[in-house]
């Protein structure tokens, strides 16, 4: 089944003029067109419709994703209460007691947790069996040329330009990896974070909603 994504703005290749009013058809795993709104739907009037808030704009690539996943420690939501809701690192992490059980849950979490700002790729090497299977559960995009630094959920953080943080353009015949965030405009995207995503979507499916 078709889909059609609108939002308020598509940024399909970060650096070129957006679409205000844009939308992505999306068909199985790949992007089957690109531009406004009202063109789209009258080219696809059975495609199924979910209109967002905000700017539309290809996945984004986690360049630390390794240091997330090894470094740093996802709370199970039943230890918010105790450990707060984001990750774990240095001092706080020495001093939880890890074994294996834990760790895969705080690395499936953590994956979620990407989903969660935009992500639809993973930089790095996942050497580790327990890395290497959920990273390839989970559906992300594995390129090789990691960031080093401090674990940070948002792949936003310290960029200068979207272009610089995305996994590759949105293109007709592509893979449909997008997310969208509820900011006006690159320049708030890039100051407010990828804290805002609203919907990620993953090879054509839905990964992710903000309820």
């Amino acid at each position: 089944m078709q889909t059609l994504h609108a939002a308020d703005l598509l940024i399909a290749v970060p650096g070129t003029a957006p679409v205000p009013g844009g939308a992505v058809v999306v068909d199985g795993d790949t992007v089957a067109a690109l531009g406004p709104y009202e063109e789209l739907t009258a080219a696809y009037p059975r495609a199924r419709v979910r209109r967002w808030p905000g700017v539309l704009t290809p996945g984004l690539v986690q360049r630390r994703a390794a240091a997330l996943l090894t470094r740093a420690y996802h709370p199970d939501p039943r230890e918010h209460a105790e450990l707060g809701e984001r990750p774990l690192t240095g001092d706080r992490l020495a001093a939880l007691e890890m074994d294996d059980t834990r760790w895969s849950g705080s690395v499936r979490r953590g994956l979620q947790q990407m989903l969660r700002h935009g992500t639809t790729a993973v930089a790095g090497a996942f050497d580790s069996l327990l890395l290497s299977t959920a990273v390839a559960r989970s559906g992300l995009r594995v390129l090789p040329v990691a960031t080093p630094g401090e674990p940070d959920l948002d792949p936003l953080r310290g960029v200068a330009a979207l272009a610089d943080a995305v996994a590759s353009p949105l293109t007709v015949g592509g893979r449909a990896d997008l997310a969208v965030f509820d900011v006006p405009d690159e320049a708030a995207l890039l100051e407010r974070g990828a804290g805002t995503c609203v919907a990620t979507v993953l090879a054509g499916r839905l990964v992710h909603r903000r309820r």
